[in-house]
Order: structure tokens, then C-alpha cells, then sequence
């Protein structure tokens, strides 16, 4: 079983939402023209992430899949098997929409500029593959605690944002290189973003966690005295 550490850090670097799955896509290439519009939106998706998945783990664990609700109850079968899984998709794009929105009216109130330059790509986060995406690997995977998936969340978070403020820096910085001309543009920021996976790929195989110690076995050797 897989430690909390290792969700995280896997989360980042080699299950990145970019860079090893490519959901996000969409914002990630319209809103990392400039690091400032990167930064904003990498930590409105960390929010989202952080706030939706483990409201969706407990949606998913006590009241969806199959005897769930049988903590209401814990004497009566029908409530042991009842089945509301098939509810998973719309509740959890519910709650992901009332996040978003609950977000936008604070980036509108607060940084009114953000919220300019960010344009409709802010309310898009509602739409945003990697932020279902986020939700429904929880599910799959079947995370045995809220604490594995607020860490799943909060890392995928962390690692979507570097990889928007990381694309963003480069970009920036190619303006003023000499890139061929058919290569200009969305070319050369995918070339990049592949380079930039193939980079994160070092990071898989890498465990932070402690393997449980096995189990000694014992050995016993059994001698006939009476044979020559």
C-alpha cells in the first residue's frame, strides 16, 4: 500500500495531470503566455483540486457506492444495498461548479485585474478535464483514507501549477529567440511541453515510502544419521 508521501510526490512529478495524463491541456496552452495569468490560474485549479476531491471522496464513500449509507442505519438491508453510484458524475460535477463559481466571485472581488486577464478561462476551471479527472482517479483508485486523497488533490494541484508557471517562464523567454518561423507559437510550446514530460518520466520508479519489513522464514534441515 502506498504511503501518503508517495501519493503526493507521485501527484507532482510522475503522475503530473500535464505532463503524464495531458488533461488541462486547453488552459494550460491559452493562459501560459505570461507567468502572472499562470500563477493566478495554477492556484485557482490547486483550490479547486484541494477543495473538490476530498468533498468527492466523501460523497463517494458515505453516500454513493454500494452500502454507504448503511451508517444511517446499520440494521436495515435496504439501505446496505443501495447503489447511488451511478449519481457519481453529476454530483461530482455539481460540486465542482459551485467551487468554481464560489472562486470566481472571490478572484472578481479581490484581484479584479486577475480576473480581467484571466478572461473566461476562470469560469472554464468548471470544465477543466484535470479537475474531473481528479475526482475520478479518487474514485479508481480507491484511496483507503481522506487524508491519501486530500494529498492526491493538493499534489496534482501543486503539480499542474508548476507545469502552467513553468511553460509560461519559457515562453516568455522565447519571444526573444530566434525559433523558425513555422515552428513559432503553439508549434515550438509543444515540442517543449513533450521535453518538459520527458523530463518528469525520470521521476517514476522513485519510492518515498518504507517498505514493511518481511517476513523471515526459517530453514530447518533434517539429517539421517544412519546413512552412511
Amino acid at each position: 500500500m502506498e504511503s501518503t508521501l508517495d501519493i503526493f510526490v507521485k501527484a507532482i512529478f510522475s503522475e503530473n495531470m500535464i505532463f503524464a495524463y495531458f488533461l488541462g491541456m486547453c488552459s494550460y496552452l491559452a493562459v501560459s503566455k505570461t507567468v502572472k495569468t499562470a500563477v493566478g490560474l495554477g492556484a485557482a485549479v490547486i483550490f479547486v483540486l484541494l477543495v473538490t476531491v476530498p468533498v468527492n471522496y466523501l460523497l463517494e464513500n458515505y453516500l454513493l457506492k454500494e452500502g454507504a449509507l448503511s451508517w444511517l442505519d446499520p440494521n436495515s438491508d435496504t439501505l446496505a444495498n443501495m447503489d447511488l453510484s451511478f449519481l457519481a458524475f453529476i454530483m461530482f460535477i455539481a460540486v465542482v461548479a459551485s467551487i468554481v463559481q464560489l472562486v470566481e466571485m472571490l478572484v472578481e472581488k479581490f484581484a479584479p485585474a486577475l480576473y480581467g486577464a484571466l478572461g473566461i478561462f476562470l469560469p472554464l476551471i468548471a470544465v477543466n478535464c484535470s479537475i474531473l479527472g481528479g475526482a475520478l482517479f479518487m474514485q479508481d483508485r480507491q484511496y483507503s483514507t481522506i487524508l491519501d486523497a486530500t494529498a492526491f488533490s493538493l499534489g496534482s494541484g501543486i503539480g499542474w501549477f508548476i507545469a502552467i508557471v513553468a511553460i509560461a517562464a519559457i515562453r516568455e523567454k522565447i519571444r526573444y529567440s530566434n525559433v523558425p518561423a513555422p515552428l513559432r507559437g503553439l508549434g515550438i510550446t509543444f515540442i517543449i511541453t513533450g521535453l518538459m514530460g520527458i523530463g518528469f518520466m525520470a521521476f517514476m520508479g522513485i519510492k518515498y515510502g518504507k517498505d514493511e519489513a518481511p517476513e523471515k522464514v526459517a530453514i530447518t534441515t533434517t539429517i539421517d544419521i544412519d546413512k552412511p
